[in-house]
């Protein structure tokens, strides 16, 4: 059983930056697409950036050129550098790993807060 814990959330003022990351367990990292979603109260969760085992990368418009995904499979961690926050960017943000059609596994989310 994979698991992943979600750490780095926090708050910050508009313009910040936050690098949240998701350290996973298991032996499949290497092998998986990651991503990470955010939701907010009520709305249905989105997905804002995507890597794939080979390192390509897609992300939400709304963060596009702003956010950054990276993944250290060594450590089998991935992380998402986010830039140039907004008030907009407020959610809670889980990070996802999917292994072939069967094997996915949600983390437990951490809270990123922007305001002034």
């Amino acid at each position: 059983q994979v698991r992943l814990v979600e750490s780095g959330g926090g708050w910050v003022q508009p313009g910040g930056s936050l690098r949240p990351s998701c350290a996973a367990s298991g032996d499949i990292f290497a092998y998986s697409t990651l991503n990470w979603y955010r939701q907010l109260p009520e709305k249905q969760r989105e997905l804002v950036a995507k890597i794939t085992p080979n390192n390509n990368t897609h992300y939400a418009a709304s963060v596009k050129g702003r956010f950054t995904i990276s993944r250290d499979n060594a450590n089998n961690t991935v992380y998402l550098q986010m830039d140039s926050l907004k008030p907009e960017d407020t959610a809670v943000y889980y990070c996802h790993q999917k292994w072939t059609w069967a094997y996915e596994y949600w983390g437990q989310g951490t809270q990123v807060t922007v305001s002034s």
